[in-house]
């Protein structure tokens, strides 16, 4: 048995999260068009007969405004430690002119000890003659074990980069039994999975600026029963709460129901979700909400 722990980062946007859910075949991290979804790290297992990997899903690199910014970069950095790979995600569509958050991803690179893959992905919405001159660009940037282009999102070449990475993994135990795919419990991926709604549903600062707080959490305890579930939209300004409730409460409304369906696929029972809008003002500055939160 191989066995390690493999980080994957990249700037915003550039499909880690994507990437995640298509190597276990499962959805555990959400996603969405808007840049800094993911702002915690996130565990996913993929285990086969001869090998067990664990992926951590990271927050995008970017410029923090808030403490809530400087906690997910900081987040994202702390999985370069104690390795034994890593998955450098490249958006494709980029081109070929290298952002600040990759440069300054790169840099911190150049300082790891463990192998780099380099994934440039989205591979599916870009002409063949930009990916090699991706590739002419960034080869030399960093030491990288192997580049491989893929499309995490039409699974093209991720068991190619899966068996790559696989190979380089030492011999160890097996960490996870073969029916955990991640060890976030349903009660987090519950407060993700409304969160992904009101980035999917809502515009502009209005979703960044929203955090969820599950304030109940009552699994059945008999078959037929509902999952009951509680939970606290947290927002920033009494305009932003307007537009999250809703003309009489219509945005809430499909916020919840959305959510609700999504949540019933994870947990296999019908849910009674209920759901409230409450401002904080700058609460992405405030150490004791942000705890609350779980960013801590």
């Amino acid at each position: 048995m191989k066995s390690g722990f493999v980080t994957i980062i990249g700037r915003p946007n550039a499909g880690k999260s994507t990437l995640i859910n298509r190597l276990i075949g499962e959805k555990v991290a959400i996603t969405s068009p808007k840049p800094q979804t993911t702002r915690t790290n996130l565990r996913a297992i993929v285990t086969e007969k001869d090998y067990q990997l664990v992926f951590t899903d990271t927050p995008g690199i970017h410029t923090p405004k808030t403490k809530l910014g400087e906690y997910m970069v900081k987040t994202a950095y702390s999985g370069l430690e104690s390795i034994d790979a890593i998955i450098y995600i490249y958006d494709a569509t980029l081109g070929k002119d290298i952002s600040s958050q990759d440069e300054e991803i790169l840099g911190k690179l150049k300082e790891c000890k463990a192998p780099v893959f380099l994934a440039i992905n989205k591979v599916d919405a870009v002409i063949k003659d930009n990916i090699l001159e991706i590739i002419a660009v960034l080869k030399d940037r960093a030491e990288f074990k192997d580049i491989i282009p893929i499309s995490a999102l039409k699974n093209d070449g991720v068991k190619i980069l899966l068996d790559e990475v696989a190979k380089t993994m030492p011999e160890g135990p097996q960490y996870f039994t073969e029916d955990i795919i991640t060890d976030s419990t349903v009660k987090e991926i519950c407060a993700e999975i409304i969160r992904e709604k009101i980035l999917l549903f809502t515009n502009e600062e209005v979703p960044h600026g929203t955090g969820i707080e599950i304030i109940i959490f009552k699994e059945p305890k008999k078959p037929g029963q509902s999952t009951l579930i509680e939970a606290n939209i947290y927002c920033e300004k009494d305009s932003h709460k307007g537009i999250l409730i809703g003309k009489q409460g219509s945005m809430l409304k499909r916020i919840g129901s959305s959510a609700r369906h999504d949540i019933e696929k994870l947990t296999g029972t019908k849910v009674n979700l209920k759901l409230w809008v409450k401002v904080k003002e700058d609460w992405r500055n405030s150490a004791g909400i942000l705890k609350e939160l779980g960013y801590k």
